[in-house]
């Protein structure tokens, strides 16, 4: 690894220490070099808060001056929330900077870049930038096209049950792997349920672990048939919920809820049921820029058949539960033929207590 390299290495490092906090900003680090050491770093801790370079810079002091910068993503030169990073390195002093990657907003065309250079300071990218793609993957897409990267979740026996013909499903998994689930909730945005799982299971959806937010809880309902029992309604004045439906819906039902602190979303249908394109939209408005789909079988095969998946998730246990009548893991229509089977990439496996983690993205997905 060449001394470039290695430095923009640690810079990742850096900035996946906020993953799950800066959405719908993107994780960024940075760390600062003068004489063959670190002289400052600094990340992104969450939105609204300084960005990775001006934390770097104001740990290096004066120190900067004269240094090398390296970034995960190209500095950013407008002001928001807070002042353009390009200006602080400016005035810091720094005389070269190393860009990972450059802002895929396609408002910024290389803004930062542009001027850092006409201020006089040589600037490289393209260090290490498929990794740091690859931690950002949620800000590209939503950036980019106005929509939420979506991974999708399953938890199976061997032979693709996610309960048993009476309905049972507690537990498939071992603990560690429901523990796994939990973290992930705590760094996504939003969960999202269909509306038969509340009424089978009556979920919590929630991290529940220390230090890690609460996500927004979705339950895709077209017709608002969920119960003011559910555990959902019994939280809702703490975490989060919503519920996204049609016209379907009881006005009555839907001014119930909102009494009891839950959003009711209303949105397209299609075929009967909620437009999920016209849903995820919607949620980008809400600044949703990661959301968890948790299932069940119909909900997941509704996004699989509108190519709406980006990543999935398989927790598959070493059971085996049998019968035709057992629920599984994807439902709806299916394929005709082997050959139109939706295929995945990227796939990487691990083990988990046993159970059998399997994370990949999907060949095909509607990018628009």
């Amino acid at each position: 690894m060449n001394i470039d390299k290695k430095y923009m290495d640690i810079a990742i490092g850096l900035a996946r220490k906020a993953e799950g906090r800066t959405n719908p900003n993107p994780l960024v680090g940075a760390v600062i070099v003068k004489g063959g050491r670190i002289v400052g770093r600094g990340y992104h801790k969450k939105c609204g808060l300084p960005h990775a370079e001006a934390c770097a810079i104001k740990s290096s002091g004066d120190l900067a001056r004269g240094a090398t910068l390296y970034v995960t993503l190209e500095p950013c030169d407008h002001h928001g929330r807070t002042p353009p990073c390009t200006d602080a390195i400016i005035k810091s002093g720094i005389k070269r900077v190393v860009i990972a990657m450059k802002d895929p907003n396609p408002v910024t065309d290389g803004r930062g870049i542009k001027k850092l250079k006409r201020h006089g300071i040589k600037v490289e990218t393209g260090i290490l930038e498929s990794e740091a793609s690859a931690i950002n993957k949620p800000f590209i897409k939503f950036i980019t096209k106005r929509m939420p990267w979506v991974r999708v979740k399953m938890a199976e026996s061997i032979d693709g049950k996610i309960a048993t013909k009476s309905g049972d499903s507690k537990w498939i998994t071992t603990d560690e792997s429901r523990r796994y689930v939990r973290c992930l909730r705590g760094k996504v945005d939003a969960v999202m349920v269909g509306i038969n799982t509340v009424l089978k299971d009556d979920p919590l959806l929630l991290s529940g672990i220390p230090g890690l937010k609460e996500p927004l809880r979705v339950v895709v309902d077209s017709a608002l048939r969920i119960p003011v029992t559910s555990k959902l309604f019994s939280t809702s004045g703490s975490h989060s919920v919503l519920l996204a439906t049609t016209k379907k819906a009881s006005f009555k039902k839907a001014e119930a809820c909102a009494k009891k602190g839950i959003s009711v979303l209303f949105c397209k249908a299609k075929g009967g049921r909620v437009d999920l394109m016209d849903l995820l939209r919607k949620l980008s408005w809400l600044n949703i820029t990661d959301l968890l789909v948790e299932g069940g079988g119909e909900l997941t095969a509704s996004f699989i058949e509108q190519k709406l998946v980006d990543q999935f998730i398989f927790f598959i246990a070493p059971k085996i539960i049998g019968g035709r009548d057992a629920r599984t893991a994807v439902e709806g229509r299916g394929v005709d033929k082997v050959k139109d089977a939706l295929k995945l990439k990227n796939v990487s496996t691990r083990i988990l207590a046993g159970d059998i983690l399997i994370e990949a993205e999907a060949d095909q997905c509607l990018r628009a």
